[in-house]
């Protein structure tokens, strides 16, 4: 359902939401390879993501990236929301154009509680939240295992 800029996105905000803090900034190259995220790649989800406010950085020596308290606080939804995926969470699993409540494609029924339940789940809970299960080893960030592509 997320392509891979939503999971990169994710994975690599909450890795800096247990990792980082404004006194320890982690650059860019050091979460790809946590994470085992293409570098370049990485970089523009990070450097979108600073601009619109998810997460905070600095340039030059020193600098890298990390969370506030206040951007801890934001719904997990904001990541998805801010890399510009949301429709993900509306659009037809099969891509059909007229596919809806009223005019459901074959798929709909089964997809939708799913996806709609997702969606309630990352907004309704915090980066900070999902960030402290990692903390209490009640989930794992692991290296993503995919081709890279979107």
């Amino acid at each position: 359902m997320l392509s891979n800029s939503s999971k990169y996105a994710i994975n690599a905000v909450i890795y800096l939401a247990v990792h980082s803090s404004v006194t320890r900034k982690i650059g860019v190259k050091d979460v790809a390879e946590a994470l085992h995220i293409p570098s370049p790649f990485l970089a523009k989800i990070l450097q979108t993501l600073a601009r619109k406010n998810v997460i905070s950085s600095n340039k030059g020596p020193g600098g890298g990236f990390w969370l506030s308290d206040q951007e801890k606080e934001a719904p997990l939804m904001s990541v998805v929301e801010q890399i510009g995926e949301a429709d993900k969470f509306i659009r037809c699993v099969m891509s059909l154009k007229q596919c809806s409540d009223d005019k459901p494609c074959p798929m709909h029924a089964s997809v939708k509680p799913f996806r709609d339940a997702f969606r309630q789940e990352l907004s309704d809970n915090s980066i900070a939240s999902f960030a402290q299960k990692v903390i209490n080893q009640e989930v794992f960030l692991l290296p993503i295992e995919d081709d890279y592509t979107d």
